[in-house]
């Protein structure tokens, strides 16, 4: 385990494990917090021996209480050192709301609060599994601010227009309950369930091939952005290197011999 001043970074049977570690400060993001989770995301994107990540957060009580406001306030007064620190740190920075077609699977675990922009990290990975105390909200109006990491233009997509409006221009918190209701979050369980439940999610994605997955995962985002004829006859890079991959008859191989496949990801 890699262990960070604002992260924790595990790597065990081809799952990376990313905890959002500033549980005193409900795993707020302040400027290093994000580079490092973008540093981890860079690992999971490049590590051909991880398939794919669960994001959560230190403790009980948050996910992830979005921007830290304190820091924020903080840099009113901060030194010149500090400032040319954090922008070189903004630079170096690919947020994980600014990925937009990152191709290996990412399950949010939200053991709490997932507010701002802890909502925003979640809302950009492909399965939410819930606590079922955890809220979640995008209350900047409420702060004199705009949910701007993408939280505006992804709850209208993820849950509709009517419901999101109903949430956005309230700052309203939402209960796990209703954000399942919605269809924000797969699933809601008991908090003492939670990393059981997601395991299950991460044995069933490994039971099928990386690269399969992938495709699909690239094919059902991308194709959103398409009529449904023009999404089916679009050509997908992912689908291209499936096809032509040592699983993609590494799978009919083993139904034929009724034995496990052993999944190469090549």
């Amino acid at each position: 385990m890699i262990t960070t001043e604002t992260t924790q970074f595990e790597v065990k049977d081809k799952v990376a494990w990313i905890t959002l570690n500033r549980p005193a400060a409900m795993n707020s993001i302040n400027p290093e917090l994000r580079w490092q989770l973008s540093e981890h995301l860079n690992e999971v994107e490049n590590n051909d021996d991880i398939w794919l990540a669960v994001i959560t957060g230190a403790g009980e009580r948050a996910f992830c209480a979005g921007a830290d406001l304190k820091h924020r306030a903080m840099e009113r007064n901060a030194t010149s050192e500090q400032l040319a620190k954090w922008r070189q740190l903004a630079q170096e920075t690919k947020h994980i709301i600014e990925r937009w077609h990152f191709k290996k699977p990412l399950i949010a675990m939200v053991n709490g609060y997932a507010l701002g922009g802890g909502l925003e990290i979640a809302m950009a990975c492909d399965i939410i599994v819930a606590a079922d105390h955890a809220e979640f909200g995008l209350p900047e109006p409420r702060r004199g601010l705009i949910a701007g990491s993408a939280g505006v233009h992804r709850l209208p997509r993820q849950i509709g227009l009517k419901p999101a409006m109903g949430y956005l221009l309230t700052g309203r918190h939402m209960s796990a309950m209703r954000a399942f209701q919605l269809g924000l979050v797969n699933e809601v369980v008991p908090a003492n369930e939670l990393t059981d439940t997601v395991k299950g999610y991460v044995d069933d994605i490994l039971r099928c091939a990386p690269l399969a997955v992938r495709a699909t995962k690239e094919a059902a985002v991308k194709g959103l952005d398409h009529p449904l004829a023009q999404a089916f006859y679009t050509r997908y890079e992912g689908e291209v290197a499936r096809q032509q991959s040592a699983d993609a008859l590494e799978g009919p191989r083993a139904f034929a011999e009724k034995r496990s496949p052993q999944w190469q990801g090549k």
